[in-house]
């Protein structure tokens, strides 16, 4: 119970708009965009130079995170 408590408080004050509905029409946009090779410009400049110039190092959760960031934040 602690551990599902400690995980809902640390997305939330991750991403404080985690709650909002709005953002996640913004999330599921971004996805299907991205399906469709089309980005928007809000999550291209969430993506650090570093994610950029490594190359290899692309994992779901990674990509997850980006996208959450660009919408939750």
């Amino acid at each position: 119970m602690f551990l599902f408590f400690g995980i809902l408080i640390g997305l939330y004050l991750s991403w404080p708009g985690l709650v909002i509905t709005e953002n996640w029409k913004c999330f599921n946009d971004i996805i299907v965009k991205s399906s469709e090779d089309k980005v928007s410009f809000k999550a291209a400049l969430e993506i650090s130079p570093s994610y950029l110039l490594k190359g290899k190092n692309k994992k779901t959760s990674s990509k997850i995170r980006i996208i959450a960031d660009a919408c939750f934040r």
